[in-house]
């Protein structure tokens, strides 16, 4: 943690009515990586990006940036020095400036030539080179996105903050735009952190990714390590689908359930002996035709190249199931089906039978 480019350690911040929105989150990343901060509305997310950009002083801990103490509860560098861009949801643009002179806003200190050259760099960076002398109203929400992201990193920030940058946007732009920032800002080189509600948009953009619940941090990792190794059930439940299933861990590589012994790597605590609830995702179940296991379709949804199948097991089990779209059944149809599960992620049993996550 001392030798990564930016560390926050031990943030905690109050306010008045309510106290530990942020309770003692630490976390650190090199240079040049790419982090989101996940979580629901009121997690604190959000304030703690408000730290980073020193408009939020901190009750207690540190940031630390490029070597350079930000903030302590004693002393906050001011904004407009701490080299750190922002991108707001709102996309914040100036309506009566045009795209040149909104990304260029923040470049007075360079010589005019020098400044038309660098917007005219950024816009071409996002692909919007063809609108310098155009207004904001006159773009698309994903133009006004792309002139934003311009604007925040014409400066060359240290670091580039985003705030539910794409949450305004539809699903299938704010995905593609999602992979497009992030391969340019890996390009730039600039290290960056989004907060966000939503799971894909976090996926898309994050190198590591900060689960957050009630202002603590509650998992810090690789979008593979949340959904396959998820430290505690909020994760389990806040990352991907899935559902909880009753079992016994008879020992650390095998869990006996209503339809089976399974086997594979445990992946969080040991629980041998005891009754568990198993996480199990829908790429765990596979779709079997001459499998033993028989389970009924309780539930469809069609996600074009496959459909997502509720099922029901003999032992009163609910599972989920991808099945190839050719391969069509209706409500009430008995289908084959094999749990491959590699990785056995297990709780204290708190549920009887099965419970949905995300459901």
């Amino acid at each position: 943690m001392p030798n990564s480019f930016l560390t926050v350690e031990q943030l905690r911040i109050s306010y008045d009515a309510q106290p530990s929105v942020v309770n003692n989150v630490s976390f650190a990343l090199s240079e040049g990586e790419l982090a989101c901060l996940l979580g629901p509305s009121g997690c604190g997310k959000t304030t703690v990006l408000r730290a980073l950009s020193g408009f939020q002083t901190p009750d207690a801990g540190r940031i630390r940036l490029d070597g350079k103490v930000l903030s302590t509860p004693d002393h906050v560098v001011p904004p407009e020095q701490r080299n750190v861009g922002m991108v707001f949801q709102d996309h914040a643009l100036f309506p009566h400036l045009k795209i040149g002179d909104n990304v260029g806003f923040g470049l007075a200190k360079l010589k005019a030539t020098e400044r038309r050259d660098r917007v005219m760099e950024m816009l071409t960076l996002v692909g919007m080179q063809d609108y310098y002398d155009v207004y904001p109203h006159q773009l698309s929400g994903g133009q006004s996105q792309r002139v934003a992201l311009a604007r925040a990193i014409a400066p060359r920030p240290k670091l580039l903050l985003m705030d539910e940058p794409f949450s305004n946007l539809d699903t299938s732009l704010r995905e593609n735009l999602g992979y497009e920032v992030r391969a340019l800002l890996k390009r730039l080189g600039i290290t960056a952190i989004m907060v966000t509600h939503d799971q894909h948009d976090a996926f898309a953009l994050g190198d590591q990714i900060g689960v957050m619940q009630q202002g603590a941090l509650m998992q810090w990792g690789t979008s593979f390590d949340l959904y396959h190794a998820p430290h505690s059930r909020f994760v389990a439940k806040f990352i991907g689908d899935g559902v909880f299933v009753s079992g016994e861990m008879v020992e650390d590589h095998t869990v006996i359930t209503g339809f089976g012994e399974l086997r594979g790597e445990r992946v969080n605590q040991s629980l041998a002996g005891k009754k568990v609830d198993l996480l199990l995702r829908p790429d765990d179940v596979k779709y079997d035709p001459q499998s033993a296991i028989q389970a009924r379709v309780i539930r469809k949804a069609f996600k074009g190249a496959q459909t997502l199948y509720t099922l029901l097991t003999s032992s009163n089990d609910t599972l989920l199931c991808l099945v190839p779209s050719h391969d069509d059944y209706e409500i009430d149809d008995i289908i084959g089906i094999r749990i491959d599960a590699d990785h056995l992620v297990c709780f204290e049993q708190q549920v009887v039978g099965s419970e949905f996550l995300r459901r």
